[in-house]
């Protein structure tokens, strides 16, 4: 496993750093066309002092082939967001950049280009132990910029390999400081401690982070089951406490409603009354009512009149409907 992700960071690396314009060709479009030009200018000018084509000043011809060479050798171009480092005879001259420059060939050398760009890299740690041993895979991505080109070529080998592997040793040691609840409850504050140490890490190198970002915790299936079942336990037992304490209020209420039909004998009435005719509005409904109920609140009589007007509607429809 080890020798497959030494090989994935090597090949990331090596792409990106070929991906990186190198200022220091021997010939380049531009350059091209300048020296061109200077040839150009260079037949001009002998054609002026000889007054015949195919007679060549030497004088003229030595001045224009050398400053020829110096443009198509000399002339480099960098793009708005690169910075080239010149290094003279092998040490560090100065920086240039962007647009059209000069080096002085064979005695100055551009070392690289560096995009000074804000840049996403992406990173995981496989198999890494929580603080409460439950081994995890965690995917994140941290967002870098460069803010001192001459720092990020002379401090540091390879700046992007060193952001790579910093990152997901400080992502190691995040994970293992951490539990698994926490870290799945709180990844921005994860993400911002994992920010600070990697700024703080790579700041000597001329390299800002800018942010990082937790983009997934993947934990064993397993795990993943139990969680899941524990969650749906609590759901379950949130949803009985929530039934119990209603039907606690719902006693407390029927409580207090006793105590004021207990006081008020008519009010029970015409609670039972009302009770009898929500039942009655009902099509073939049958309600049957206690003896004293009938005799205390005289619902025999009402219920024989609800039941004699049912009757009639009843009547009065299917003669509509026949007609």
């Amino acid at each position: 496993m080890r020798e497959k992700k030494t090989g994935r960071i090597s090949s990331i690396t090596t792409t990106y750093t070929e991906s990186f314009k190198n200022l220091n060709m021997p010939i380049n479009l531009v350059a091209c066309l300048a020296a061109l030009l200077v040839v150009l200018v260079g037949l001009v000018v002998n054609r002026l002092i000889e007054r015949n084509w195919l007679i060549f000043n030497p004088a003229v011809v030595v001045v224009t082939v050398l400053l020829g060479l110096y443009v198509l050798f000399g002339l480099q171009v960098a793009k708005q967001w690169e910075r080239a480092v010149v290094l003279r005879l092998g040490k560090f001259s100065r920086l240039k950049g962007p647009g059209m420059f000069f080096i002085v060939p064979v005695v100055e050398s551009i070392v690289q280009a560096v995009d000074m760009r804000i840049r996403p890299t992406d990173f995981n740690s496989e198999s890494t132990l929580t603080k409460d041993t439950v081994p995890v895979n965690v995917d994140a991505i941290c967002f870098w910029m460069v803010w001192d080109a001459k720092k990020a070529i002379l401090e540091v080998k390879d700046y992007y390999l060193a952001i790579v592997l910093s990152a997901q040793t400080a992502l190691r040691d995040i994970i293992g400081t951490h539990e698994l609840a926490d870290m799945l409850t709180h990844r921005g504050k994860l993400g911002n401690t994992l920010r600070e140490i990697l700024d703080e890490k790579t700041n000597p190198w001329g390299i800002t982070v800018q942010s990082v970002e937790i983009r997934d915790i993947i934990i064993p299936k397993d795990l993943e089951n139990a969680m899941s079942k524990q969650a749906q336990a609590e759901r379950e037992r949130q949803a009985r406490i929530i039934l119990g304490t209603a039907e606690t209020e719902i006693a407390e209420k029927f409580a207090q409603a006793a105590k004021q039909y207990e006081s008020n004998p008519g009010a029970m009435h015409l609670r039972g009354m009302n009770m009898l005719f929500e039942g009655l509005k009902e099509k073939g409904s049958m309600i049957i009512v206690p003896s004293s109920a009938l005799e205390t609140m005289n619902l025999g009589a009402i219920g024989g009149m609800a039941a004699l007007s049912q009757v009639k509607s009843e009547k009065e429809q299917r003669k509509s409907e026949t007609s």
